[in-house]
Order: C-alpha cells, then structure tokens, then sequence
C-alpha cells in the first residue's frame, strides 16, 4: 500500500466513527475481499443485514466508505468500497481538545484489543486447523535501541515489506490463499 492510499485522520469524529468493533470489522472486510453489497458483509460478518446498513451509514458520514454504483447489475443492487485502504493518526494531534483525545485513546485501544484478538483466535483453534500450516504462523519480538528518527525509519523499511505482500499479483498456480492478518507494534517501552 502506498502512502497516497493511507488517509491521515485529523477530525476526531472520524475516529469515533470508525471506533466500533463492527465498523472496524466491517473495514478489514472491504480490505481482504474489495467492494461488497450489504448482504455480502452480512454474511461475511454474521450480522443481520439491517445492522450492517446502519454501520455503513456511519461509516459513509464520516467519509470512509463509499458507495460503488459502477458494480451494480440493477438498479436495486448497491455496492461499497473503501475510501481508501489504510488509516493513519497521531494520537498527538488530538491533545489540545480532552474530548478528541479520548476519542483518540479509544480508537488505539479498540485497534490494539482487534489486534490481540485476531491472534488469541489462532492460537486458540484446534490443532488440525494449525496444523495444515505447518508452523507458518509466526510471532517474534525483539528490543531495539533506536533513536525517534530510527524508529520512524525501521517503520518505513517494515511497511514496505509488508505493502509489497500485500500489493504483489497472486500467482496463477491454483494454490489456496487464506487472508492472514500481520500486525507490528514498534514502541518505546520499559522492560
């Protein structure tokens, strides 16, 4: 993913639009499988159509969905796509106000707290399941001695890696390609 098609949030109401399990959920769903109708994330979240409706709507106000009438086979059909794939803030760039500041906090633990999920839910599947990957599922972390300027930069260098994965064309070769979720953490910490 490229630096043009990651938006940086500044307004606080974007955040709290985007700071619900579902909506969040709803946005990685557009990530792994692109434009999609109500129906189609419904199933692909388990949730009634009506809700997911109503969380499009929210996420459509604050200008991080939109509809893609181009898909549409008739005029009934409605399809959505991402505004754009990534999302970028400073938690920094919301202190001056203690009501987007908390917006902000809250929108960094609800991305942690689906991070930590997503991996709890691997780790707690059944061994067939872990299995047919033959140990490919990995974690690893390590401590750094790094200067703020290092850190951005060790950022830029892991993005890259990951966004050329992600942005590779697939191979034609007939092979099974499961989403797989990656996440980094890079931050100044005590031991």
């Amino acid at each position: 993913m490229d630096s043009s098609d990651v938006r940086q949030i500044t307004d606080s109401r974007v955040l709290a639009a985007m700071s619900h399990p579902l909506r969040r959920r709803l946005m990685d769903v557009f990530k792994v499988h692109g434009p999609s109708t109500v129906g189609l994330l419904a199933e692909r979240t388990d949730q009634a159509p009506a809700n997911v409706s109503h969380h499009l709507k929210v996420l459509a106000a604050a200008d991080l969905v939109t509809e893609a009438p181009e898909l549409a086979r008739d005029r009934r059909e409605r399809w959505w796509r991402l505004v754009t794939r990534g999302l970028s803030w400073s938690n920094a760039d919301f202190d001056a106000d203690p009501a987007s500041r908390a917006v902000a906090y809250a929108a960094t633990s609800l991305n942690l707290d689906r991070h930590v999920a997503l991996a709890r839910a691997w780790h707690a599947a059944d061994e067939s399941t872990q299995a047919s990957w033959h140990d490919a599922a990995f974690s690893t972390d390590h401590w750094l001695r790094l200067t703020p300027q290092e850190l951005a930069e060790l950022s830029r260098e892991v993005i890259e890696v990951l966004s050329r994965w992600a942005d590779r064309d697939l191979p034609d070769d007939d092979a099974e390609r499961r989403p797989v979720f990656v996440f980094v953490h890079g931050v100044p910490a005590r031991p």
